[in-house]
């Protein structure tokens, strides 16, 4: 089973370019995990007549929200899940779209747009005190029921290795020891980052900035992740970075799930 994550930030933007047809044909996903869709499902005017499509689009126009688009014939569930206590002076994330989730056969998989801590680091205490420690409290309550994946953009580099200039960004959103730690508790609770799993020492990137030729340079941070439980390892057969696929500033991730 291929799955793809990708924060294409405005999908209709991606869909104007063609790029998102493009993506399709090429990689022939089963699962497409999308964030910062910026738009309800009725504002689409694209029928994607091979897959369901699941939306949890945020109140404000234009802004954030999730989907997962997932091919006919795959069952499903779609899972209710219960709001985070989670607010601050910019508004209530449960009315972003932050989360979508979904239980499948095998596994429960659950898309995420993980809030940024602005440029002046604003959201900060939001991040480590609140969205970073419900989410995770969230994947371990599902994970008494079924092997969880989680998906999309967790607005974080973890370690060096995932920024081109980890030096002069230790104090920038994104890279804090505060978001690096809520991440690494992640791990410390039995999850999988697949692709350092598959990729033990590569240096590649899923997100440039739009300033100073970054994705020309290659001056990138990887914030896209697949985690998945450690009872799921062994059908992990590949995890992957698409850089070849444009049309968002992110670019896709994808993991194959041999299952049984």
């Amino acid at each position: 089973m291929k799955l793809y994550s990708w924060n294409v930030n405005g999908l209709r933007a991606v869909l104007r370019r063609g790029a998102f047809d493009t993506f399709l044909e090429k990689e022939k996903p089963d699962i497409i995990c999308l964030q910062e869709v910026k738009s309800k499902k009725d504002q689409v005017e694209v029928d994607f007549k091979d897959f369901e499509e699941i939306w949890n689009p945020a109140e404000r126009p234009g802004y954030a929200g999730t989907a997962i688009f997932v091919k006919k014939g795959i069952k499903f569930e779609r899972l209710n899940l219960e709001p985070f206590d989670c607010r601050d002076s910019y508004g209530d994330l449960n009315t972003e779209g932050r989360i979508v989730a979904l239980e499948f056969e095998k596994f429960i998989l659950v898309n995420v747009y993980t809030p940024n801590s602005k440029p002046d680091l604003s959201r900060l205490k939001l991040r480590e005190e609140n969205w970073d420690k419900n989410y995770l409290k969230l994947l371990k309550t599902l994970e008494k029921k079924k092997p969880v994946v989680t998906c999309g953009d967790f607005n974080c580099a973890h370690e060096e290795i995932d920024i081109a200039r980890p030096k002069t960004n230790h104090h920038s959103a994104g890279f804090t020891d505060e978001e690096r730690k809520g991440f690494s508790n992640y791990l410390s609770a039995g999850f999988i980052d697949t692709f350092r799993d598959k990729h033990p020492d590569s240096v590649r990137y899923t997100w440039w900035s739009h300033w100073g030729h970054a994705r020309e340079n290659n001056v990138g941070w990887r914030i896209d992740y697949f985690l998945i439980s450690s009872e799921l390892s062994p059908a992990l057969e590949s995890a992957e970075i698409h850089e070849d696929i444009l049309g968002s500033d992110h670019c896709p991730v994808s993991i194959n799930l041999e299952l049984n």
